[in-house]
Order: structure tokens, then sequence, then C-alpha cells
């Protein structure tokens, strides 16, 4: 699959002057409840309403979706507002139902990317479609396990494609239900540039305090648009509850969101930027010859353990070097969160130093 400027053209047809909104409940749950959020909508800038059908849920016992009757309400609110319908599909019979009710935008969820297997499945039974259909990123950090499910439905003659960045999966305590991992998401835009990209800080944050915040960090990085878990009542929703916005919070979150300019091409802004970009490129070569010293270190320090007969890892002192570092990170500004990964990174190619030492 190649970058190609048509990537781009379902969501130039929507002719919008601002980020594609999608928004809408977690899960559908009443006809009633459907239709009155889709009204409360609908005079606003959602271009497609979105409502789970299928919930596919990490535990039993949950409510798992109302199944096939909740595509009819779907059709019904698409009928008295106009605007078009989207739901995640996770199995050929999803998508067969979906296509049978004239759904416009289908996703493949999260846990569905993550199966190769499936995500083919639903590839054939959607082959040729003209309908939308969007990606979210496997629940694991794997681009190119994103990237491979994207091609797989382009390999199917889907043309109408995009990505929804949804967060990943960590064992870790953050404050984020899924973390960003902006990198990769950066890194599909480097790959990929008019591939249509959209955040999903519902799932990213798991806190609707913290949607506005995530949403404008994705514009600020040139995504296309939003999809965001909206109830009339989140505090009593059946799923998801402390995640979804009210239908008037949402409308001034998309009022409050600042939407950048991919460039300026005046002489002083070029000038600025040229200067500053030219120290972050020594500091990044000092960075690098930084690490290049440090793991020399970390090869003598292999070595003598090697000579000692001692263990590579040595618990004690890694868990006193991180807790120093956070605290000094702290001091300059950076956050616990980049502070772990950088010196996870580091230690773990320390760790992989002194492992070629004790083979040698």
């Amino acid at each position: 699959m190649e970058n190609k400027k048509e990537m781009r053209k379902w969501l130039e047809d929507f002719n919008l002057n601002h980020p594609l909104v999608i928004a809408g409940p977690c899960s559908a749950e009443t006809e009633d409840q459907v239709l009155k959020i889709a009204h409360e909508l609908k005079d606003s800038k959602v271009s497609v309403f979105r409502a789970g059908i299928w919930k596919p849920r990490t535990r039993p016992g949950g409510f798992e979706g109302v199944g096939e009757i909740g595509l009819k309400w779907l059709q019904k609110a698409k009928a008295e507002t106009g605007l078009l319908m989207g739901t995640e599909v996770a199995t050929a019979a999803h998508c067969k139902l979906a296509l049978e009710h004239d759904i416009d935008v289908l996703w493949v969820g999260a846990r569905t990317t993550a199966n190769p297997f499936a995500v083919q499945e639903i590839a054939d039974t959607l082959k040729g479609t003209d309908k939308i259909v969007l990606v979210k990123n496997p629940v694991n950090p794997d681009l190119a396990l994103w990237l491979g499910g994207v091609e797989r439905l382009h390999m199917a003659g889907i043309e109408k494609l995009g990505v929804i960045h949804r967060g990943f999966s960590t064992y870790e305590k953050t404050k984020y239900r899924n973390i960003p991992e902006w990198q990769i998401a950066i890194e599909l835009q480097n790959k990929f540039p008019d591939l249509p990209l959209i955040i999903d800080p519902s799932h990213i944050t798991g806190d609707r305090k913290m949607i506005f915040e995530v949403t404008q960090e994705a514009l600020d990085l040139n995504y296309d648009g939003m999809i965001i878990e909206t109830h009339y009542d989140p505090d009593n929703a059946w799923s998801d509850a402390a995640q979804q916005v009210t239908p008037d919070s949402l409308k001034q979150i998309i009022k409050d969101l600042t939407i950048r300019k991919t460039d300026d091409t005046t002489d002083e802004y070029s000038q600025k930027m040229t200067k500053l970009r030219a120290n972050i490129d020594v500091l990044d070569a000092n960075l690098l010859e930084l690490l290049g010293k440090r793991m020399k270190v970390a090869d003598e320090i292999g070595q003598v353990k090697k000579d000692a007969n001692v263990a590579i890892l040595q618990n004690n002192r890694w868990n006193e070097i991180l807790g120093k570092m956070i605290l000094e990170g702290e001091k300059k500004g950076l956050t616990e969160e980049f502070v772990l990964r950088m010196f996870k990174a580091i230690h773990q190619e320390s760790i992989g130093h002194q492992e070629k030492i004790f083979n040698a």
C-alpha cells in the first residue's frame, strides 16, 4: 500500500471547514435514547452519529450490546436527522447486518485489529464496499499490526479508509485508561500522511474531564478528526459512563478547540524555526554522543560482573536509579511517564550490551 492523495477524498467530500466530528453514545441502549441524542447533535458540527451495537467486553456478564435491533434505531435516527450513522464491527455477521441496514461508517475495534484472521474475515465480507471503514489501533503498541489491518482492507478494494487512535493497553498505572503512545501515531502519519487520522479521546482518557486536553493535543499534531462518546445522561450510561460527555459539553469542547495552521510561510516564522531547529539538531547529536558514552561504561560494568560471576540484573541498583531520575526529571519539567519510558529503554539497551559481554 502506497500513500496517495486520493486517500483523503472521502474526507474532503464532507466539505468541512473544521475537523471531522463523530459522536454519539458508547452503546445504543434504547430507541428513545438513540433518537434523543441524535436530535441533540443534529444542529452541531457532528457529521457522523456513532453508537455501539455489539460491545466486546473484557469479561463476560456485562452489557454486550442490543444487537441487530439497534441497527434499525440507527436507520430511524438517520431518517430523522440526516446524520450519517457509524458503528463497530467485529465479525463477518456484523458486517453483513451493517451493510443490510445501510450503515455509512464502520470501524474495526482495537481487540479485532489485534487479530489478523478476524480482520481478513471482515475485509473479505466488505470487499469492494463504498462505505467508510476505519481501523482502530490494536490494543498492543504495534504499528505493523495496525497498518496490516488497513492493508488487508485496502487489498479487498476498499478505498474509503482511515485510522482511529484510541491508545494502548499497559499494565502500568497512568492517568490514562489507554496510554496514547503519540510517537506510534506520528510514525503512521509520516508513512501515510494522506490517510485520515482520527483521535478517540474517550478511550484514551477514560475520563470526561480529560477529553478536551487530549483532543487539543491531537489537533496540534494535525489529526483530521475526533470520535467522542456522547450521552444525555452519562453517569447512568450502560457502558463506559465515566468517559462520556453530554451533547452540550461536546459542543463546548468543539467550540473551545484551537485549529492550527499546518504551516506559516512568512519570513519571520521561517527564520525563527530554522534557528530553533538548528539548536535541536545540535542537542540531539549531543544526546546520542552521551548515550554512546554511557553504553561504553555499561560494557565495562558488564565485564566486571562477568569476571566476578555476578548476574547482569541488579534490581536494587535499577530501582535506585529510577527513583532518583524521576525526581531529577520533575525538576527539569519532564513528566514521570516520559522519564520512565526513557530510562527503561536505556536500561534495556544496557542489559543488551552486557549480555553480549557475557556471551563473548
